[in-house]
């Protein structure tokens, strides 16, 4: 236990001397979050994905020339179960859902996407007034109550933070691992260690221990530096991305070891690994969604950790999900965790009896 103490504190003692790893584990992503936060605006979507509950008289009686320009606009779905288009909502899975209740449409939307948000309620009061004048010529019958499906309280930050946090713990995560394994590689550390009484597992545990914690670090200055600044409100179960952290750092520490154990040089290793996770902070939904990218782009990202990392954390700390829903996402991690590691190990023997 003295041993794996010290050896903890003598890794974070090199992290935080080192300014360069500081800047880029933690300022430098903060500096996104800032950005983001202040100024962050989002792509638009040809068609707003709409979901009719039961029988709604305002699209079923439309005149034939307003429903082909309501075809235009909306991509309409039809369901008899609220709860289930709620969910849909919440998830991001549609954009918005309407049911009647008598002359009032209610528009039950989602705030993941302010843009898209402003565009649904413009379109759909539009339609209302339209076909209001055109049934009756008289002052208008039907009106629309907008419904957000989460709480007031939720802004644009709580939809960048997640993603945001999930890149910066990838590249901290990935980018230590590779210049610790290669720095170890180059000092032949890693054969003085094999002759001292310091068992290796002892060391991997040190630096995994250290690694965790730098990425719990990051967690509490992102969600702090979020509320304080930008209002950030999580909901109940955000607790759970916690554990899904965890879980998430071991997997990127692993990139990092495929990166060191491919590399020849501290610089190669991490070049690679920024190699690894720049392209896949684009593509998992780190710095923009990806709801109105093409199906390829998507299937495409449905296969990188850092989109299910992401998707977790935006679970439980934006959609009001419970604690379950970060454990698909957490058994998906550590599959990656568990197969890159030995694939890294492999390639790591392999090299030093060339």
């Amino acid at each position: 236990m003295k041993a794996f103490t010290a050896l903890s504190l003598a890794i974070l003692r090199g992290f935080y001397r080192d300014k360069a790893s500081v800047f880029f584990a933690i300022v430098f992503p903060l500096m996104f979050l800032v950005l983001f936060g202040g100024i962050f605006s989002d792509q638009s979507q040809s068609k707003v994905d709409l979901i009719e509950v039961g029988t709604v008289s305002l699209v079923d009686e439309m005149p034939a020339d307003a429903r082909a320009a309501f075809d235009q606009t909306f991509e309409v779905t039809h369901t008899d179960d609220l709860r289930a288009a709620l969910e849909e909502v919440r998830k991001g899975d549609a954009d918005v859902a309407i049911e009647a209740d008598g002359d009032t449409i209610v528009a039950h939307y989602t705030q993941t996407d302010q843009v898209k948000a402003a565009i649904t309620q413009g379109a759909l009061q539009a339609f209302v007034d339209g076909t209001n004048v055109a049934l009756t010529g008289q002052p208008p019958r039907y009106t629309l109550d907008p419904q957000r499906v989460e709480d007031d309280s939720l802004d644009t930050i709580q939809f960048v933070t997640p993603g945001l946090l999930g890149w910066a713990v990838a590249m901290s995560a990935s980018f230590g691992a590779a210049a610790t394994l290669q720095g170890w590689r180059q000092s032949k550390l890693l054969r003085r260690l094999q002759l001292a009484p310091v068992s290796t597992r002892t060391v991997v545990a040190a630096r995994v221990v250290v690694t965790v914690a730098i990425a719990l670090v990051q967690m509490a200055i992102f969600l702090g530096l979020g509320a304080a600044a930008f209002g950030l409100t999580l909901t109940g179960a955000w607790w759970a991305a916690i554990p899904l952290l965890v879980v998430g750092t071991l997997c990127f520490m692993s990139v990092g070891l495929l990166a060191g154990a491919v590399a020849k040089t501290t610089e190669g290793a991490v070049n690679m690994a920024n190699f690894f996770v720049l392209p896949m902070a684009f593509l998992s939904g780190s710095f923009f969604p990806l709801e109105g990218s093409p199906a390829w782009l998507r299937t495409v990202s449905s296969l990188l950790p850092l989109r299910h990392l992401n998707d977790g954390m935006l679970d439980v700390m934006v959609r009001g999900e419970g604690p379950s829903a970060v454990l698909a996402p957490m058994g998906i991690l550590a599959g990656f965790a568990i197969v890159i590691t030995l694939l890294s190990a492999r390639l790591f023997q392999r090299d030093s009896t060339d």
